[in-house]
């Protein structure tokens, strides 16, 4: 999860909370994040989504991604529309879906305890608040 503070029309100063993206960022870490449509993702990108429903995925019907929306994650991009899908998501979006969709993301935490496709499935581009620029280190 992070915690947000709004910088301007474009940039998102967010707090890094938790572990799932350990050894790139730690709790406490703070990232600066542009906002961007996700359909700009490109593969490797570190992303700011919002967090999917608590029983995991997005509706349908979600809104897009607002600076006052919800609980945000952050992930990398590990596959973006046309990508193979990864081995280890395949299960999650069902079987005969080989790459990725139109309007649709893989993310998965650099760490190895994190919530994501592997969960989830795919991500929608609209979900996507925008891509990691660089990395404050955590006070003190």
């Amino acid at each position: 999860m992070l915690r947000r503070r709004w910088c301007g029309a474009r940039l998102v100063l967010v707090t890094v909370a938790g572990r799932s993206m350990e050894p790139t960022y730690r709790s406490g870490d703070r990232v600066l994040a542009v906002r961007c449509p996700g359909q700009r993702v490109r593969r490797g990108q570190v992303v700011v989504v919002t967090a999917p429903a608590p029983a995991g995925g997005w509706p349908a019907d979600a809104p897009p991604a607002t600076l006052s929306r919800g609980d945000w994650l952050i992930k990398r991009a590990v596959a973006v529309a046309g990508d193979p899908v990864p081995r280890s998501v395949a299960p999650m979006v069902g079987p005969g879906i080989r790459a990725v969709p139109a309007g649709a993301l893989v993310v998965i935490g650099d760490g190895p305890r994190s919530g994501d496709s592997r969960q989830w499935g795919f991500v929608p581009v609209h979900q996507v608040l925008g891509v990691v620029l660089l990395t404050v280190r955590r006070p003190g």
